[in-house]
């Protein structure tokens, strides 16, 4: 599968560490995000989700940002805070991407980080998030 980095990597990957500049193409090999023959983090991993992007529909930094976005937007402690999640947690679009092993607490599940991209348009006009 391919994929793109969304937001530049500086840090320790399978391989050691590692600085990887946004706009980096990768593959994945084996649910291994792989930078030619280094090793990076498996496809699942919080490090991947942070800042690789599935790239197969030429998306990935279009996927990146809106994921980011809607990340930061719900993060963000201002008097909209509780209305943002509540939107989410009354979605059916968003709750198909709802880890289902925390039942009172919402983490994305790996499935959103892979979505199509009106999808997350979809799930960012209802925070309220700013396409990038």
């Amino acid at each position: 599968m391919k994929y793109i980095t969304h937001r530049r990597f500086k840090g320790d990957a399978i391989c050691g560490q590692v600085n990887i500049p946004a706009l980096t193409s990768l593959e994945s090999l084996n649910g291994v995000i792989m930078l030619g023959e280094k090793a990076l983090c498996y496809e699942k991993s919080e490090n991947a989700h942070q800042f690789f992007a599935q790239n197969e529909d030429g998306e990935g930094l279009k996927r990146g940002q809106l994921t980011q976005a809607i990340q930061k937007t719900l993060a963000r402690r201002d008097k909209q805070y509780q209305g943002r999640w509540d939107r989410v947690w009354d979605d059916p679009v968003c709750q198909k991407y709802k880890r289902a092993d925390h039942e009172d607490y919402w983490l994305w599940n790996h499935d959103w980080f892979q979505a199509d991209i009106n999808t997350l348009r979809h799930i960012a006009a209802l925070v309220g998030a700013k396409e990038v």
